[in-house]
């Protein structure tokens, strides 16, 4: 199965992920693609030797991107801290084939706007007792797609949000690259 990444961020995600996948027979990640042309990912990318794209908001919303993927013969995309909402036409092109990795439990501090320190600051005021991630389908509406998967943590004991990020950071390493691997596995074995 052909995988593209899309990432905004510095990409310790997509970096999970490609490094998990190079050890998986039947994953092949054939591009990595930002909306930031500073973003980490691109060049965390190119250090694994996958081919990595920048593209604006409007090559998203006008389907030039999802020609790009069409042409390049993507399978399967995995949102790693992409921050852009993703157009309805991309969404049914890509219909459950699309994955996203959120660092809250869904459907708590979802939603437009909240992403990366904005989710665990609002965690850490709520004074929540667990927080975690969510891996989850994605569809035109921001965070509402089907779960497939949460990691959950203890956070009543840590004291900043930026404990809380780490934590959970951790736990979307460990998970995100393992799910997603079995996900695009039996969707290939289903289609055998």
């Amino acid at each position: 199965m052909r995988v593209a990444i899309l990432a905004s961020g510095s990409g310790s995600n997509a970096a999970a992920l490609m490094n998990h996948f190079s050890n998986t027979e039947g994953i092949d990640v054939v591009l990595v693609g930002s909306n930031r042309s500073s973003a980490g990912v691109l060049e965390k990318a190119n250090q694994a030797g996958v081919a990595s794209l920048h593209f604006s908001r409007e090559e998203l919303g006008s389907g030039e991107l999802l020609k790009k993927l069409e042409t390049l013969k993507v399978d399967w995309v995995l949102l790693a801290g992409f921050l852009l909402k993703i157009p309805k036409e991309f969404c049914r092109a890509f219909e459950n084939k699309i994955l996203n990795i959120h660092p809250s439990l869904l459907p708590k501090f979802g939603g437009e706007g909240m992403y990366g320190m904005h989710v665990h600051r609002a965690v850490f005021e709520a004074e929540e007792k667990e927080s975690g991630m969510t891996i989850h389908y994605v569809n035109e509406r921001y965070d509402e797609g089907a779960i497939v998967f949460q990691g959950r943590i203890d956070v009543s004991e840590l004291k900043s949000a930026e404990e809380i990020a780490s934590e959970v950071l951790k736990l979307e390493h460990e998970y995100y690259p393992r799910v997603a691997r079995e996900i695009i596995l039996d969707s290939e074995r289903n289609i055998k």
